[in-house]
């Protein structure tokens, strides 16, 4: 195959213990290259990327996708393997068939996010780091979600932005005085089993049409930040949120705490991609 050094064919090859037939690429990544690799009839995906620059970020992805199969709520693809091939890291995968969303897509969806969202643990964040995008996601665990949001999301984005020129004296003064009252907005509740970067391009019909949930930045947060994202770019049906509320009944007010919950994923994509994002990001705190 001339998309993969003869290494990396030979490795994929030994792993599905089968000769690769067709190499197809797949569209919509922004950070790796990803693939649907066919061997005889079967399909599978693949994604790669730089070992030097991502050495660890598969192995990563792997650990959220398997804890999220595990909570057993909702279709996430199966891991095969993440390797390192000479300077290629690669994740090799279930490959989703697409397919068209059911009658009951977004029923599902919701009853699937509110079983998953009901694997807690007993502390806020993860035993180590992963990635959302292409930056580090510090996931330093916390008993208090004041403290993990501050110290472990909000303030690391605001160091990056203002080491990168992107903020302004008068945003950061902002941002200073919100997280001084953090804990007067954010509900009490046990660390829940996140996605962590649940937009609408996150989640998939399969070929049966049931959802799926794709590319986790998993970490134990309050649930509502999963809520939040699917309200962020994009926004999942209504259906979805009265069929959460129906089996895991958010607290009320959980709707005005949307766009808090927000900031962080606006400040990874002010990191990313520049200053289109500081107009959400400003009357965020504006509102505050």
């Amino acid at each position: 195959m001339k998309t993969f050094n003869q290494q990396l064919t030979d490795r994929i090859e030994s792993i599905l213990n089968g000769k690769i037939t067709s190499v197809i690429p797949v569209p919509g990544g922004d950070i790796n290259r990803a693939f649907r690799i066919s061997v005889g009839h079967d399909n599978f995906f693949i994604k790669i990327n730089s070992s030097v620059k991502f050495p660890d970020m598969f192995r990563k992805e792997a650990r959220g996708l398997q804890l999220l199969r595990d909570a057993d709520g909702l279709h996430i693809p199966q891991v095969i393997a993440f390797e390192v091939v000479d300077d290629t890291t690669f994740l090799l995968m279930e490959f989703l068939h697409p397919g068209n969303r059911s009658p009951h897509y977004w029923r599902d969806m919701g009853r699937g996010l509110a079983t998953i969202h009901n694997t807690t643990a007993s502390v806020f964040g993860l035993e180590e780091s992963n990635y959302i995008g292409s930056l580090v996601q510090q996931n330093t665990q916390h008993w208090s979600w004041t403290d993990f949001f501050v110290q472990e999301r909000i303030a690391p984005m605001i160091k990056r932005a203002h080491d990168h020129h992107l903020i302004s004296k008068k945003l950061e003064q902002q941002f200073n005085s919100f997280m001084s009252k953090v804990g007067e907005i954010f509900p009490l509740e046990a660390p829940a089993l996140l996605h962590g970067d649940l937009w609408i391009g996150n989640q998939i019909p399969d070929a049966s049409g049931n959802p799926c949930l794709i590319d986790p930045a998993v970490y134990f947060g309050l649930r509502e930040t999963d809520i939040a994202m699917t309200r962020l770019f994009g926004h999942f049906s209504t259906e979805f949120y009265h069929a959460y509320n129906e089996i895991f009944p958010l607290q009320p007010g959980w709707e005005e705490r949307m766009d808090y919950y927000n900031l962080y994923p606006l400040l990874v994509h002010l990191n990313l991609f520049g200053s289109s994002y500081l107009p959400q990001i400003e009357d965020i705190l504006e509102a505050f």
